[in-house]
C-alpha cells in the first residue's frame, strides 16, 4: 500500500463491518505500512472519564521495540501526564496534530525529549490527534527508530484525512471496554 491509497484503504477497512477492535487493529497496521514506519500505535480515550490506554500496536518486525505499547488497563491521563508531556497536553487542549521530524532537535515547547526517550525510544513520530466535539478521543502515533524523518505535506494531509473517520470507531470501542 502506498500513501496516496491510505484514505481509500481506511475507508475499505471501515466498510468491512468488523468489530471496533478488529477495525482499529487493521487501521493501525495500514497506517504503519503506508508510512513505512517502524511502529504505529493507537492510544484510545474515554474522554468523559479522563483516562486512556494504548490498545493497538503494529510493528514492522519483531526487532522493533514494543516498550510502553499495549496497556491492558485504563489509566488517568489528565493529571500528572500533561505536566510531563507537551504532546498529550497539546492533544487535550484540542491543538492540531504534531509532526516531529527529529526528537533530538525538537524544542521543549514541542516535546519533553527525556520523557520521549525514556518512555518510547523513538526518533521521529506523528502525534495525530483524534478529536471530536471538543474532546480528545485518541492519538494515532506512527514512529521511526534510530533516524529522523521528514513528514511531507502529502503524508500530513493523508493522516489528517483519516482522523475524523476513526472517532466513531473509537467511541464504539470504548463504549464496550
Amino acid at each position: 500500500m502506498t500513501l496516496p491509497t491510505l484514505p481509500a484503504a481506511v475507508e475499505e477497512i471501515l466498510r468491512a463491518g468488523h468489530s471496533p477492535a478488529e477495525t482499529l487493529n487493521q487501521v493501525v497496521r495500514a497506517v504503519g505500512t503506508a508510512l513505512q514506519a517502524d511502529r504505529c500505535f493507537l492510544y484510545v480515550r474515554q474522554p468523559d472519564q479522563g483516562r486512556g490506554r494504548t490498545a493497538f500496536c503494529w510493528r514492522r518486525n519483531e526487532t522493533i521495540p514494543d516498550k510502553n505499547t499495549i496497556q491492558p488497563d485504563w489509566q488517568p491521563d489528565t493529571g500528572e501526564l500533561p505536566a510531563q508531556d507537551p504532546l498529550i497536553r497539546a492533544g487535550l487542549a484540542m491543538k492540531p496534530s504534531v509532526y516531529v521530524d527529529d526528537v533530538e532537535t525538537a524544542g521543549p515547547e514541542v516535546l519533553n525529549r527525556q520523557f520521549e526517550q525514556e518512555t518510547f525510544g523513538h526518533r521521529a513520530l506523528i502525534h495525530a490527534h483524534i478529536q471530536h466535539d471538543g474532546r480528545l478521543w485518541g492519538i494515532l502515533q506512527p514512529c521511526l527508530f534510530g533516524r529522523p524523518r521528514h513528514w511531507t505535506d502529502d503524508e500530513k494531509a493523508q493522516i489528517e484525512a483519516i482522523l475524523p473517520r476513526l472517532q466513531p470507531v473509537i467511541a464504539a470501542f470504548v463504549a464496550t471496554a
